[in-house]
C-alpha cells in the first residue's frame, strides 16, 4: 500500500483517461486486497484522521452509500454535503468553494451535471477531487466494473467487451477509456444520433494504440456482441432526459439485451450493468436475472473500488 501510495497520493480522478494502465491496475489490485480483508474482518484503518467531503447535485443510491460506508471502514469521516445546502446553491462560484473546502477536508467527491464542474472544482481545490459521476463520465462505476469483470475472468488483457444502447452516456464514454487501459478490446452498438462522442473515441483510439488494442463503434448489435466476454447496457433515458424518453422508447427496442442477442456472445460471457436496471426495456429479466449476470457483484464492488480510490489518492 505505501508504495502505491506514493504514486497516485495527492491526485484527482477525474477521468479515467488521464491514468496510466499501470495506475489503473494498482487501484484494481488494491482493490480485490480491501475486498478481501473486509470478507476476514481484518482492520484496515488507513484514512484515520481523514475527512472526505461529498457534494450531491444529483441523487443517489450506490454512489453515496458506497463512498460513506468505504470511508467509514477506512477509518475516516464522510460528510455529506448537498449542493443545495452549500452557499453553492446561493451563488457562491466553485472557485471559492474548493478554496474553501481545501481547508476543511482532505478529498472532495463530487456527483453533478457538468464534467466542467467537475475540472473547475479540481483546479482551484488544494486537494484531491474524485468524479463520483457527471453526465460525461464516470470513472469510479468503471473501476468497480474492471474488479468484477477480473474476479470472474481471473484476467482483463485480451478480452472483449460490448457495450450496446445509448452511446453518448458517461457509461460508455468511461468504458472506452477504462477498457483500454487494461487491455481490453470494446465494441460499442448504438443507433444513429446516440453514438458516443468523438472526441471521446479519438482519445481512447490514442490510448488503444498504445496498448495494442481495438476499439468499435458500430450500428449493429450483433456485429458488436459477436464474441464478446462481457455485455453491457445502460438505461435508455438517463436523469436529466427524462422529456427524451418517448423517442428512446422509439429508437432504442433493436439495441434491448436479450437472449436472443446473446446468442452471438461467448458462451460463458457476463452481463453487467450499472444500476437501476428497467427491466424490459434495456435488458430483459432472464439476462440480468439470470446466470450470465454480475450485477450484484458489480454494485458491491462500487465499495471496494472506491476504497482503493481514496486509499491511493488521500
Amino acid at each position: 500500500m505505501e508504495e502505491k501510495a506514493i504514486q497516485l497520493k495527492g491526485r484527482d480522478l477525474l477521468s479515467l483517461h488521464g491514468y496510466e494502465p499501470e495506475e489503473v491496475a494498482a487501484i484494481i489490485e488494491l482493490a480485490g486486497e480491501l475486498k478481501e480483508k473486509q470478507r476476514r474482518q481484518y482492520p484496515h484503518p488507513y484514512l484515520k484522521g481523514k475527512t472526505l467531503g461529498m457534494i450531491f447535485q444529483k441523487s443517489s443510491t450506490r454512489t453515496r452509500v458506497s463512498f460513506e460506508v468505504g470511508m467509514y471502514q477506512l477509518g475516516g469521516y464522510p460528510m455529506f454535503l448537498s449542493a443545495s445546502d452549500l452557499q453553492l446553491g446561493r451563488g457562491e462560484s466553485i472557485a471559492d468553494t474548493a478554496r474553501v473546502l481545501s481547508r476543511y477536508l482532505d478529498g472532495i467527491m463530487i456527483r453533478t451535471f457538468a464534467q466542467a464542474d467537475v475540472e473547475e472544482l479540481a483546479r482551484y481545490a488544494s486537494i484531491p477531487v474524485i468524479n463520483g459521476l457527471t453526465d460525461l463520465l464516470h470513472p469510479c462505476q468503471i473501476l468497480a466494473d474492471l474488479l468484477t469483470i477480473k474476479e470472474r475472468k481471473g484476467t482483463l488483457a485480451g478480452l472483449k467487451l460490448a457495450y450496446v444502447g445509448d452511446g453518448n452516456n458517461n457509461i460508455c464514454h468511461s468504458l472506452l477509456f477504462g477498457c483500454v487501459k487494461v487491455g481490453m478490446d470494446i465494441s460499442v452498438a448504438s443507433p444513429d444520433g446516440y453514438k458516443p462522442s468523438s472526441d471521446i473515441v479519438r482519445l481512447a483510439r490514442q490510448d488503444a494504440m498504445r496498448t495494442g488494442n481495438k476499439v468499435e463503434v458500430l450500428s449493429d448489435p450483433i456485429e458488436a456482441v459477436s464474441e464478446a466476454d462481457v455485455l453491457v447496457t445502460d438505461v435508455w433515458a438517463s436523469m436529466g432526459q427524462e422529456k427524451e424518453r418517448a423517442e428512446r422508447l422509439r429508437v432504442f427496442p433493436p439495441y434491448q439485451v436479450n437472449k436472443k442477442l446473446a446468442t452471438h456472445a461467448s458462451p460463458d460471457f457476463i452481463f453487467l450493468h450499472c444500476l437501476p436496471a428497467h427491466r424490459g426495456e434495456e435488458v430483459t429479466s432472464e439476462i440480468i436475472d439470470g446466470p450470465h449476470a454480475a450485477v450484484w457483484d458489480e454494485a458491491e464492488n462500487r465499495l471496494h473500488a472506491q476504497k482503493a480510490v481514496l486509499a491511493l489518492l488521500l
